[in-house]
């Protein structure tokens, strides 16, 4: 239990540091809404002139700036992206840390079960993430009372919003898997950073090639806006194949963290 507190003060200042971030992008996007949303009709037939790599890129490929839900689906891209890079950070420090910092003899040397060591910086990270996603979703919906203008379909706009702890659950379990399996980590923004936009590129690619066994590879495609506000739901299919991943990384950090030869001091 005092791992699980120390680790979950660690990162308490970083967490409100990112989550601020994320409420600042919001916000500072949102007010822009009905700007976009009275220009709605030209900058529509603007971007029907740009590539349609571009239009997707940005989030472009159908959307209507007059509505609520398709306006924040593009901007909510950037949060995708912001957050996913949050989680897989944490995940990768969260178990590297100590090698990183040549203090992991004294970690392991204490009388705590490799298993329990694991455990606590996991649950750790994830009441980070849980309080990131609540302190979100809640200033999210009263954005929708600042910002909003016409009909909001808020059963979509929760899932747009809730796709983001999903998104952020598999760069974690990623991000922990990734930390146990090498060695020693010299820079872990940096290897959060390539393996995010690295994915996402992937999902361009889908977009783009419309190649079916690229939407397997990529987290963004499991969660991907335009699908939901077309149907009004999330794809099932994706939704077991994040969720296996997640146990998959999970299950593969404990079997490598137990068997670990970690470096002498």
């Amino acid at each position: 239990m005092n791992i699980y507190k120390y680790e979950l003060k660690t990162y308490l200042k970083e967490n409100i540091i990112w989550t601020i971030s994320l409420l600042a992008c919001l916000f500072l996007f949102l007010s822009t809404f009905n700007s976009f949303a009275a220009e709605a009709e030209t900058l529509e037939r603007m971007f029907e002139n740009f590539p349609d790599v571009f239009k997707k890129a940005f989030g472009l490929g159908s959307i209507n700036l007059s509505e609520f839900n398709s306006f924040y689906s593009m901007i909510f891209l950037y949060i995708k992206l912001i957050s996913a890079i949050f989680a897989m950070k944490l995940g990768l420090d969260v178990i590297s840390k100590e090698v990183r910092e040549k203090a992991v003899e004294f970690l392991i040397t204490k009388p705590v079960k490799r298993v329990k060591v694991v455990t606590y910086k996991l649950i750790a990270v994830f009441t980070h993430i849980i309080f990131m996603n609540l302190i979100f979703l809640l200033v999210s919906l009263i954005s929708t009372r600042i910002f909003g203008k016409g009909d909001i379909n808020y059963r979509v706009f929760l899932l747009i919003t809730l796709s983001m702890f999903f998104i952020q659950m598999f760069f974690f379990s990623l991000g922990i898997f990734i930390g146990s399996w090498l060695k020693k980590i010299k820079s872990v923004i940096a290897i959060a950073m390539g393996t995010v936009f690295g994915l996402y590129i992937l999902q361009l690619l889908n977009n783009t090639l419309q190649d079916a066994k690229l939407a397997y590879i990529s987290p963004f495609g499991y969660f991907d806006t335009d699908t939901i506000i077309l149907s009004e739901a999330y794809s099932s299919k994706f939704v077991i194949i994040n969720f296996t991943l997640i146990i998959v990384f999970f299950i593969l950090t404990y079997v490598k963290y137990q068997k670990k030869d970690f470096p002498s001091i």
